[in-house]
């Protein structure tokens, strides 16, 4: 969901803040003040600052990119039906569809980060914001499948620029805030879903697939038309040289949050060391729990999208029992049963944060996916519409409470020099999951639904005992 983010920027846990709360803000206000030869750099800055109105305005600006992008995922389970009355496509054909999103998103990643480190984050953000408004129009008008899947390819092709807003916001954010900003992130992915589901009961029943590919582009480009008024990271300035920059964009934070900016020179924040690698995650002391964490990345991801579009499946399934003769794809009713399942995100998101408080990230993992497999073995069994429906909403939630505790657990487990190449490598096996799933619950699930349903509940068991043999979370990781 999530962001499956290939340039991820390690945050620390969004739990456990209140006891840290007043002793954090101490610490920051020392570190900035207390300095003998007057320097500082962008960080110490930005804690001083702390959150305010400016970090408002940014949040709104990034979350309109998460939403676009959850909107983008929302609408693959809603086209593959589509196009079968439009075009008669094959289920692997429509399998397609979605698996060529998420390529175009994994060979897109590293074109994206060369791109932002070289001319800015906010730049490579203004050409996403563009090209992916233009592919989602470009594919609205699609005159054949081949047309289709090739648009598709470059929307994820776009979307792949979508860690590079994270990189902007947590270059913006007080230390002590970055993990709470993940939880508002999540929710505004879960609010990118819920929107797109209301859009297409709007549109779709008078507008069909088109209008609803077209639309689905507002908030981005909405981002597009406020991108203007996006601020460059003032740390992107700063580790490139460009101090006066730099010290512009401080002084507009420290204006906006009315705060007095910090007197004395700026100097660049240290960086970690350039010379850890990829195989590093591989050394003898992390490889096995390297191991796991690609693994249960990778199931989390095969599982979330998997339920996004066995969901629509079960409904398709449903309406050509009672219309046996007519191509039928989606009815109001389906609509608002989406609705109410893809809601189940945000008590998902929620009711994790409260777990995790009580039993710590490594046994939420588990204990979630435990509820995922019996979620998955009822669904095999119930028929009816309300124990369908039902049985969905647990299983969304909880998958949605998976990935956010997998995105704060991950960056503790490694050291600080290898957490955002860890990350990145979870990405990749998350991706790589995302791109699998299709082949599953579209392909598969047209042949027996059993067979299609028990794969989840088997990956979900295996995920739950890789959790089970990580290493425990580090409980002073701030």
């Amino acid at each position: 969901m999530y962001y499956l983010n290939n340039d991820a920027v390690a945050v620390p846990s969004a739990v456990n803040f209140g006891q840290r709360e007043t002793h954090s803000s101490t610490l920051e206000l020392k570190t900035v003040s207390i300095n003998p030869d007057d320097t500082f750099t962008v960080q110490q800055a930005i804690n001083a600052f702390g959150f305010g109105w400016f970090h408002v305005k940014l949040s709104l600006l990034v979350g309109l990119c998460w939403m676009s992008d959850s909107m983008e995922m929302a609408i693959l389970s809603i086209l593959g039906p589509a196009l079968f009355c439009e075009w008669n496509v094959t289920k692997l054909q429509q399998a397609s569809v979605t698996t060529i999103v998420f390529l175009g998103m994994m060979l897109s990643s590293s074109f994206w980060t060369q791109l932002s480190n070289r001319y800015g984050r906010k730049s490579a953000l203004t050409l996403f914001g563009v090209l992916l408004v233009l592919y989602s129009i470009l594919s609205s008008v699609a005159p054949s499948y081949a047309w289709l899947l090739t648009l598709r390819g470059l929307v994820g092709f776009a979307i792949g620029c979508v860690p590079q807003s994270v990189t902007l916001y947590a270059e913006f954010l007080p230390t002590k805030h970055k993990g709470k900003c993940v939880v508002l992130m999540d929710c505004f992915w879960a609010l990118g879903a819920c929107f797109e589901v209301v859009l297409a009961l709007i549109v779709y029943p008078y507008y069909g697939w088109r209008g609803l590919l077209g639309l689905s582009a507002t908030p981005l480009l909405l981002f597009t038309l406020l991108s203007p008024w996006l601020s460059e990271s003032a740390r992107y300035y700063s580790s490139n040289g460009h101090s006066d920059k730099a010290i512009r964009v401080l002084e507009q934070i420290a204006h906006n949050n009315k705060r007095h900016m910090l007197m004395g020179r700026l100097i660049a924040d240290e960086e970690p060391s350039s010379t850890e690698s990829f195989r590093s995650l591989l050394s003898p002391s992390l490889y096995r729990t390297t191991l796991l964490l690609w693994f249960i990345w990778l199931a989390s991801a095969f599982c979330y999208y998997g339920l996004v579009l066995v969901t629509t499946e079960l409904l398709v399934a449903r309406n050509k029992e009672n219309n046996p003769n007519e191509c039928v794809t989606f009815m109001t009713s389906d609509f608002m049963d989406l609705l109410w399942i893809t809601l189940s995100e945000f008590p998902g998101i929620l009711m994790t944060i409260k777990v995790i408080k009580l039993f710590g990230k490594k046994k939420t993992i588990v204990l979630q996916y435990l509820l995922l497999v019996m979620c998955t073995l009822v669904l095999m069994s119930v028929n009816s519409r309300f124990s369908t429906s039902l049985t969905l909403f647990i299983a969304r939630g909880t998958i949605s409470g998976i990935f956010q505790a997998i995105y704060v657990y991950t960056p503790e487990i490694y050291p600080a020099a290898l957490r955002s190449v860890g990350v990145s490598g979870c990405s990749v096996l998350a991706r790589l999951g995302a791109m699998l799933t299709p082949f599953v619950a579209q392909v598969l699930m047209d042949t027996s639904k059993v067979q299609a349903i028990s794969t989840y509940a088997v990956v979900g068991l295996l995920a739950s005992v890789a959790c089970a043999f990580l290493p425990r979370e580090n409980l002073g990781y701030h």
